[in-house]
């Protein structure tokens, strides 16, 4: 089936003059038109129904310090330096009085084999996350811990501020003295609000202690051992189709040990009684205690409405990490461990899986319809390893969809491997993961226009434009018009990550920032709310004619760089279009001409006639030349001394976070790519199969003529491509709404002026009443944690519109225009 018709024709005419005022519909339509869109309300293609949802990941504290409820840091002793080399048992925690020692002798269990025991009369302090404990005049919490001593006694438990001034009255939690681990529980209510709050723990006598918690009743939905409720509804408000789960590279990197402290992640650790859960290394360089593990993830994704997609590992880790299952025995181990957590979230109550999941609360089935195996692998032994689970659960659960994965990037070798394997494999989806500049989102509008629609479809799991501010998320609006184009093959999309507490930063942007008591939408939550609630389940062909945009023309300085690679540089001419000489330099004379630079400063100077870096570390740079050069050939020698890469010629430098290079034999030496950097994030233009020899001498070359870049390698060319990365008019889709019948427009005007807009809507009458929903702010506006939002949506209905009516665009703008039809359907 073919995608829905969208054509671009650019008018003939001229724009019309520049209009800054936003104008109502009726006093646009007395303005010349800069553009027009023409709608075709009987061509509509059925899109998938579960286009938007969320990619979830224990990143930047999202789960301990942030969605988890526990305002304990640490609450059963169990943090180490295998988590982070800063992290003692007691990391978070302070004796105000008497003596406590971390023990391991007389353990609560073997999965929480650490404790402490305390002697009589000392007080201890635990400080929270961030400023603290947040606590709320009037809120009740939920203290509980597991206790042990000889003899009877009691603890004194209160809510306090950093100062040590009461926050609550304190109560009293009789402890038995009968020489096993108890729980004991008390309740205890604030009297005052605080961000700054604590829990301190006083013991008459002597007793060991495990499992101190702290919580909040007022969780999300009333769930114990649950979710921090604003956190939670600012979630449930993007109305998420799909929840996947638990994350990306924490999926699938770490040991396959099981005993190892940075193992693997195994669903089966983060399951049954949360005391009895065992505590693991997190990837992003903290502790993860598992208190929020895959019963929860369920009961969330329930709690959403939204469908459950977990992702498991394939035995093979990535993100950087090495360890891979190649013994089929151990192999089997973890693809039974995948069966069964198919059957822990659909099984009956009398199956082994099944009925932990009724014990936990929860006899019916979860309703699991699709999982994902592997997160980003695409090493050769994840296409070894990946039938075996395939298969196994093709045969087990045939009902279940399948999602394999692309690799790590948009495009190139891997990518199109990948994909390749994942047709010969018959999987479902494919998982394609990319993080670019704005300008390759809007650039690649129609990315998904020419893809198979008899394979598999297309699951967009993880993407994000570079920063929070609203250009980045103009940019991601304008790419989901062309995700919902093609929605009939593109079936499933997630901005990420999710979530980041402002002082635990791993990865950024993310989608909602907070601390211990804030919280704030971005600029990207604002957009992906609004095409989240309108989501249609048809689009319709469109067209839009207007004039082009035209780019200019590359332009930029030189540059010499290597990567984890030492090397020689030698006889370096820049020539222009005209033939005259920009730039030369053989080094007879020294390096005067560059400036080393990059994220490590390298060892750069002239030897043997030639300009060298010898250090082997990642990204060392030096640049010539002006920014404003365009339309030049760059020619120069190159030769590997040591390390594991080639060559990065670096063109078009405007600055340090903005450049091209060609990367020759990147990726360990294994492809070669054109790259392009905005705002410090790359994106790949085009790759090519050379790799570098080391100590041969390679003659290079690279023409940027307008766009266009040429490169070749020893007098034969390597490589032609046209960097597209453009601005169009304007970004559209329409699309329609099943249930009630209602047609959404939905337009994205990425440039500084505002854009006056014929609109004709035709195979339907509509009603000329419309809700208006517009997003509009200037490129660099951001929502800031403590601030007021900057960028965010206002609604009004406009009369006016129906069938026929000229709008404008505001400058950098989303309007969301939702028309609804006369009489019946």
């Amino acid at each position: 089936m073919q995608p829905p018709i969208r054509i671009r024709t650019m008018a003939a005419a001229g724009a019309a003059a520049v209009v800054l005022t936003s104008l109502s519909a009726a006093e646009a339509s007395a303005n010349e038109a800069d553009a027009s869109i023409k709608v075709d309300l009987a061509a509509a293609t059925d899109i998938s129904d579960e286009l938007y949802g969320l990619f979830y990941e224990d990143i930047n504290h999202a789960a301990d310090g942030g969605l988890y409820a526990e305002l304990v840091q640490n609450r059963s002793f169990e943090f180490t330096a295998a988590d982070e080399p800063s992290y003692t048992p007691l990391t978070a925690w302070e004796a105000l009085s008497g003596s406590v020692a971390v023990e391991s002798a007389d353990p609560l269990n073997g999965n929480n084999p650490t404790y402490i025991s305390a002697t009589a009369g000392t007080a201890i302090v635990n400080a929270g996350y961030n400023t603290g404990m947040a606590f709320t005049e009037g809120a009740s919490y939920d203290f509980s811990v597991w206790a042990n001593a000889d003899a009877a006694t009691e603890l004194q438990v209160a809510l306090v501020d950093a100062e040590g001034t009461a926050l609550a009255a304190p109560a009293l939690v009789p402890i038995s003295g009968a020489g096993e681990w108890a729980k004991a529980e008390v309740v205890l209510t604030a009297d005052a609000t605080s961000t700054t709050g604590r829990l301190m723990v006083t013991a008459a006598g002597p007793v060991s202690l495990d499992m101190v918690s702290l919580f909040p009743q007022d969780t999300f939905l009333g769930r114990e051992n649950g979710l921090r409720k604003d956190l939670a509804e600012l979630i449930a408000d993007l109305e998420p189709s799909f929840l996947r789960f638990p994350g990306g590279c924490i999926v699938n990197t770490g040991s396959f040990d099981p005993d190892s402290r940075e193992r693997a992640y195994n669903w089966k650790d983060t399951v049954g009684p949360v005391e009895e859960r065992k505590a693991n290394h997190n990837f992003w360089g903290y502790h993860q205690s598992y208190g929020l593990g895959y019963f929860e993830y369920f009961q969330f994704a329930e709690d959403l409405g939204a469908e459950p997609v977990p992702v498991v590992p394939v035995g093979v880790t990535g993100c950087g990490d090495s360890p891979e299952i190649t013994d089929p025995a151990e192999l089997e181990r973890w693809v039974q461990d995948t069966l069964d957590l198919i059957e822990f979230a659909n099984g009956p109550v009398d199956s082994e899986w099944g009925s932990l999941r009724a014990e936990m609360g929860h006899p019916e089935p979860f309703g699991l319809e699709k999982i994902g195996l592997g997160n980003e692998e695409y090493k050769e032994q994840f296409y070894a390893n990946y039938p075996a689970f395939h298969d196994a659960v093709r045969e087990a659960y045939p009902d279940i969809e399948i999602i394999a994965n692309s690799g790590v990037d948009d495009s190139g070798a891997v990518f199109d491997r990948s994909w390749e394997f994942a047709r010969e494999q018959g999987a479902d989806l494919v998982d394609e993961h990319y993080y670019n500049a704005p300008e390759w989102f809007f650039a690649n509008n129609d990315r998904y226009d020419s893809y198979d629609r008899t394979g598999p479809h297309v699951f967009v799991g993880e993407y994000a434009s570079l920063s929070n501010t609203w250009w980045s998320a103009l940019s991601e609006a304008s790419y989901l018009t062309g995700i919902e184009r093609n929605g009939d093959v593109v079936d499933m999309a997630s901005y990420a990550p999710l979530l980041s507490n402002i002082d635990y930063v791993d990865w950024a942007p993310d989608m909602i920032w907070f601390d211990n008591h804030r919280t704030v939408k971005s600029a990207s939550y604002e957009v992906q709310q609004l095409f989240g609630t309108h989501a249609g389940d048809q689009v319709f062909a469109s067209q839009v004619e207007a004039d082009p945009i035209v780019s200019p023309d590359i332009a930029g300085g030189i540059g010499l760089a290597t990567w984890n690679t030492a090397a020689a540089y030698d006889d370096v001419k820049v020539t222009a279009a005209d033939g005259s000489v920009l730039f030369e330099d053989d080094f007879a004379t020294g390096s005067d001409g560059w400036t080393p630079g990059g994220n490590a400063a390298g060892v750069w100077e002239v030897a043997d006639g030639a300009y060298t870096q010898t250090a082997l570390v990642e990204d060392a740079r030096s640049t010539a030349g002006s920014a404003d050069w365009s339309n030049y050939t760059m020619e120069l020698k190159a030769t590997k001394t040591a390390g594991s890469e080639g060559f990065l010629v670096m063109f078009g430098v405007e600055g340090s976070d903005d450049y091209y290079w060609w990367n020759l034999g990147g990726w360990n030496n294994t492809t070669s790519a054109v790259e392009k950097a905005t705002n410090g994030g790359k994106s790949t233009l085009v790759n090519h199969d050379t790799v570098i020899e080391t100590g041969r001498t390679y003659d290079l070359k690279i023409e940027v003529e307008g766009r266009t870049i040429t490169g070749y390698v020893d007098g034969e060319q390597a490589f032609s491509v046209v960097d597209e990365q453009r601005i169009e008019p304007l970004y559209q889709v329409v699309t329609r709404d099943e249930d009630t019948g209602e047609i959404t427009l939905k337009v994205v005007n990425a440039q500084d002026r505002a854009v006056t807009t014929d609109v004709e809507l035709e195979g339907q009458r509509l009603k000329h009443k419309a809700e208006v929903t517009t997003i509009a702010c200037d490129p660099g506006c951001d929502n800031l944690l403590g601030e007021d939002q900057v960028v965010y949506p206002v609604t009004e209905t406009v009369k006016g519109l129906g069938n026929e009516f000229t709008y404008e665009f505001e400058p950098y703008s989303v309007t969301f225009i939702t028309l609804t039809p006369k009489g019946k359907r």
